[in-house]
């Protein structure tokens, strides 16, 4: 149960009446008019009642030799998370995620990492992966396949980048669970071909793909969908 920050009262968050994220964190309102006082002052009402962290989960291509333009989107994104006061979730591993979390880190904001290994010993060196960008690594033990269904499930939202068969992986759990999902147009990839597959499913599972070729924007999109709409039904097991 989450706690409207105006009137107290508990409310289960799929039946909220409006939901708002204010300084990366999510409220939950029992009415529109509850939102509306919290936007006009929220000062008054921050220390009343917790809102969570916002969490973003950012997936895409592990290669080093990405070109530098798609790079540089990646650290974009970062950045623009980073503004938003949003907590970055990836995989710990090169590449466009890697770039993601660096613009975090250099613009103040907050990243983790969910390692497919034992220790950092093993992070570094069996998976040859960073650890220089994240706040906080979770070494799952899982493997590089095990451990896409933590990023999934740990991210309010899922942003897709480049990538090959295992990013594609990432984005099918994601689908399947339902998620609300960004996907960086002209990031190449599987970026590519995700409107066509989108297209050919016909398992409706809740999961809503917004596409955008910049990253701000995308983010902003997102954000919109969610406190408007995803909140009620944020993944396929909310309803169990």
């Amino acid at each position: 149960m989450a706690q409207d920050p105006v009137c107290l009262m508990s409310i289960n968050p799929k039946h909220a009446a409006a939901m708002l994220d204010y300084q990366g964190r999510k409220y939950y309102f029992c009415s529109d008019s509850c939102k509306d006082k919290f936007q006009a002052q929220p000062s008054i009402y921050l220390n009343k009642a917790p809102g969570m962290h916002m969490t973003v989960g950012v997936m895409g291509s592990a290669d080093l030799n990405e070109p530098e333009p798609i790079k540089e989107s990646a650290y974009e994104l970062g950045k623009a998370l980073a503004l938003k006061k949003y907590i970055l979730i990836t995989g710990a591993c090169p590449g466009l995620p890697y770039e993601c979390a660096r613009g975090v880190n250099e613009n103040g904001g907050m990243s983790i990492g969910i390692s497919p290994a034992l220790s950092l010993d093993e992070h570094t060196h069996k998976y040859a992966s960073p650890s220089d960008v994240y706040d906080v690594i979770i070494y799952t033990g899982s493997g590089l396949m095990g451990r896409e269904v933590t990023n999934i499930r740990s991210s309010d939202m899922v942003i897709i980048m480049g990538g090959q068969s295992g990013t594609l992986g990432e984005f099918a759990i994601a689908y399947d669970e339902g998620k609300l999902i960004g996907v960086l147009d002209g990031s190449g990839g599987i970026t590519e071909l995700i409107p066509g597959l989108v297209d050919s499913f016909s398992k409706q599972t809740g999961a809503k793909v917004i596409y955008e070729n910049n990253p701000a924007s995308l983010v902003e999109k997102l954000v919109k969908y969610y406190n408007s709409e995803h909140y009620r039904r944020p993944s396929c097991f909310c309803n169990e």
